[in-house]
């Protein structure tokens, strides 16, 4: 089993990115989003989160964006969400302990319930 670890610095944002997007693009069922749909080159894509989740968990100014506009057009439904939230969530609780590991969930709930929300007020 691995040793957890409070999540300190760019480096352990950058271990809890991997992992997830690993995750992530090994799943049946969310990774031909990223992967078919979206085309996401990854090589270019991932600096774009580390920065992101440091902006959030470590209070970097790095990040350049807004990351909802892209993802209007991939036909996303709540279960796509909650499976990204699941893994999210588990790459958290495999790798990390503590506060801030707490918030990268909380904040991770937050981000896929208004990416939802703002999905659904565009089909009206």
């Amino acid at each position: 089993m691995k040793t957890r670890k409070p999540i300190e610095n760019r480096e352990d944002i950058k271990l809890l990115v991997d992992e997830f997007y690993s995750k992530v693009r090994q799943d049946p069922y969310i990774g031909p989003i990223f992967t078919d749909v979206a085309k996401v080159d990854w090589e270019e894509h991932l600096p774009k989160l580390y920065n992101f989740w440091a902006d959030l968990l470590l209070g970097e100014d790095t990040y350049r964006g807004r990351p909802f506009p892209p993802h209007m057009k991939l036909n996303l439904q709540q279960g796509h969400f909650e499976q990204w939230l699941r893994l999210f969530t588990q790459t958290v609780d495999e790798n990390f302990v503590g506060l801030k590991a707490s918030e990268a969930k909380s904040r991770a709930l937050r981000i896929a319930r208004n990416f939802m929300i703002n999905l659904s007020l565009m089909d009206n």
